[in-house]
């Protein structure tokens, strides 16, 4: 799905830097490339392949085509976290509504937000698993939440909660026994492009393209035990066709909606 993909090295490595290209060469088992001097562009160009480039403290992607790079940062959930410490509403949360020690699958992980959220509110009790169809991407965040230097508390233990794991979504689901996650989340967000949402650039452009299914919903239901919820584009014909409750939010261009699981008697 990713193409050919090769890892490179800052422009002046140092001793970390090699040892960050070594790991994800053995990892992803791919080739490493000499930098020499040379532009990520050029390598790009010259073997027409994405490239990670193993930095003095983190990961980057440069998927072929792409103006930018992908690289992990808690983005938005570091400010989300500290108005639900506070006790304020957070839209997401309040449609899962999730409970401490309550199982919380993510179909569509992208840069983790919304797992990290949902980390906190199933706490150190529950479980957080979030899938991305994308092996690069899927690495460069499972990485990212397992390292990333915050001191900011309860990010940190937030993110090291989540199970990160590459695989397609659909197919994930296939191999779950019934009722086995308590919520089931997915958000399709290439379906359409935020103009504002400048930080995603880089992630939509690299990451993998999927269209919401009757299947896809179909095993989500199957495996939900409380509920499955849908984010989306306010414009998606995707809540009336799979007939999710949808919640709208007036000042935003995602809306959520929500499919109930019927709990046996």
């Amino acid at each position: 799905m990713c193409g050919l993909t090769v890892v490179t090295t800052a422009g002046r490595p140092d001793a970390l830097s090699e040892e960050l290209a070594r790991f994800v060469c053995e990892t992803l088992q791919i080739e490493f490339v000499p930098r020499q001097k040379r532009s990520v562009v050029a390598i790009r160009q010259e073997l027409q392949a994405n490239v990670i480039v193993a930095g003095k403290n983190r990961y980057e992607y440069y998927p072929k085509g792409a103006n930018a790079p992908f690289f992990f940062h808690p983005n938005s959930a570091a400010f989300r976290l500290k108005r639900v410490a506070r006790g304020e509403m957070e839209p997401m949360l309040e449609v899962c509504q999730l409970a401490k020690g309550d199982s919380f699958l993510d179909c569509t992980l992208g840069m983790g937000a919304d797992s990290m959220l949902a980390a906190f509110a199933v706490g150190e009790q529950g479980r957080v698993v979030g899938l991305e169809a994308n092996r690069n991407i899927a690495f460069l965040v499972k990485h990212g939440m397992q390292t990333y230097d915050t001191t900011k508390l309860p990010l940190t233990a937030c993110m090291r909660q989540i199970e990160v794991l590459h695989t397609e979504a659909v197919e994930f689901l296939r191999q779950q026994p019934a009722d086995s996650f308590d919520v089931v989340y997915m958000d399709p967000m290439f379906e359409e492009t935020i103009e504002e949402a400048n930080n995603f650039e880089a992630l939509r452009h690299a990451g993998s393209h999927l269209a919401l299914t009757a299947e896809w919903v179909q095993e989500a239901l199957r495996v939900a035990k409380k509920r499955v919820v849908l984010k989306a584009h306010y414009q998606s014909p995707y809540f009336e066709q799979y007939d999710f409750k949808r919640f709208a939010r007036q000042t935003a261009k995602f809306h959520y909606g929500v499919i109930e699981k019927k709990q046996s008697l």
